[in-house]
């Protein structure tokens, strides 16, 4: 029922421009003029004051055309990871790709297409359906920040749907709490050649603590990664000071508990055993750290009312879909901290953050289906 080739320039139009995290305005504003076009009533929130951005969310609500319906909420993100300026989108093969110096930006940009295809659908077409509530986010790429600092009163919606993920045949209900973990080496600096005996170097210190650490998948339900090291002025000096960012993800806040701590415990284990006297004075190496807790876990009760109608959605339309645990945060993780019972469709993009990236047009289009026929079946069948 949607049309294919609408969707399809449409998402090429929203690929050509660039919205980097904190850039989003000029997407925004495109989303803006288009939503209003088809009936909704649009504003930014002020969430980029927050996070030094050049727009905030845009918060779009469309009245429905039966009432007695509860209110449906939508989410994707504006903005992009790099190397995403200049993106040329082509078509090939039932696919679309960039020409391979950037990402293709179909995370997310394929969210937002697909459901301004499907409101402009309901609309033309008059299909049943209650009020839509969207939230176009930015800074999702940068830790899910317009959804953290969003402010849920906007919103009368009790679920919805967040359009970020790989395939429509997968649906995600849960996804892991993460913590960032920052750390700060201290050492002592010294001329490398003259007097390296009287320094301590904090590269040492940083690669010893990281040398013990358990990274990369822990077990089934947890992750841990150092993923930022900064340090060293010159090769002929000692370095007193580097900086470590890291993070651990899991869907046990038992087990995320005990990776935290393990990876405090090998820095602090570490700079214990740097130290130096001379001159009458003892010098050791020290470790500061900083722990924030990035988002909380999600896991959507199979009992939601989101869950039912996404899996009559797609009976209706004799498609298959699983329900499945994500190893990634996405903008649902907050949604559902604030009351709103959110799942996370897949809309066909593959190798995300990658200049590889690619989108599959038959996922595409089957997740712009499912979309609009779970709106429909809630105005059909309201509670």
């Amino acid at each position: 029922m949607i049309e294919k080739e609408r969707i399809t320039e449409y998402i090429m139009d929203l690929i050509r421009i660039d919205s980097l995290s904190r850039k989003e305005k000029d997407v925004g504003l495109k989303l803006k003029k288009d939503m209003e076009e088809i009936g909704g009533e649009c504003f930014f929130d002020d969430a980029d004051k927050n996070v030094n951005a050049n727009v905030g969310n845009l918060i779009v609500k469309t009245r429905g055309n039966k009432t007695n319906v509860p209110p449906f909420f939508l989410s994707a993100h504006m903005d992009t990871v790099g190397p995403g300026e200049g993106i040329k989108p082509r078509i090939e093969d039932g696919v679309i790709k960039s020409d391979g110096t950037t990402i293709l930006g179909s995370d997310d940009k394929s969210g937002l297409t697909v459901i301004v295809e499907v409101l402009r659908t309901l609309k033309e077409k008059n299909l049943p359906h209650g009020d839509i509530e969207i939230a176009f986010t930015i800074c999702e790429e940068i830790g899910l920040l317009g959804a953290k600092y969003i402010d849920i009163k906007n919103f009368r919606s009790k679920y919805g749907i967040v359009l970020d993920s790989s395939s429509p045949s997968h649906l995600v209900v849960k996804c892991p709490s993460a913590e960032r973990l920052e750390f700060k080496i201290y050492g002592l600096e010294a001329h490398a050649g003259v007097c390296p005996e009287k320094g301590i170097n904090a590269i040492k210190v940083a690669s010893e603590a990281i040398s013990n650490m358990k990274l990369g998948r822990i077990d089934f339900e947890t992750t841990a990664n150092i993923g930022v090291i900064r340090g060293g002025l010159a090769t002929n000096i000692i370095p007193n000071y580097v900086h470590i960012i890291g993070e651990a993800r899991s869907h046990s806040e038992e087990k995320l508990r005990a990776q935290v701590e393990h990876m405090r415990k090998c820095f602090n284990d570490a700079v214990t055993n740097y130290q130096l006297t001379f001159d009458g004075k003892t010098y050791r190496a020290k470790a500061e750290e900083d722990i924030e807790r990035s988002y909380n876990r999600m896991d959507v009760s199979s009992e939601s009312r989101v869950i039912k109608l996404v899996n009559q959605a797609v009976t209706n339309l004799k498609y298959d879909i699983e329900p499945i645990a994500s190893g990634g945060g996405c903008d649902a993780n907050y949604f559902n901290k604030k009351g709103i019972d959110c799942v996370n469709l897949g809309t066909g993009m593959k190798e995300i953050h990658t200049v590889n990236e690619y989108l599959v047009l038959e996922e595409f289009y089957r997740a712009a289906d499912i979309l609009l026929e779970t709106i429909k079946l809630n105005a059909v069948n309201p509670t």
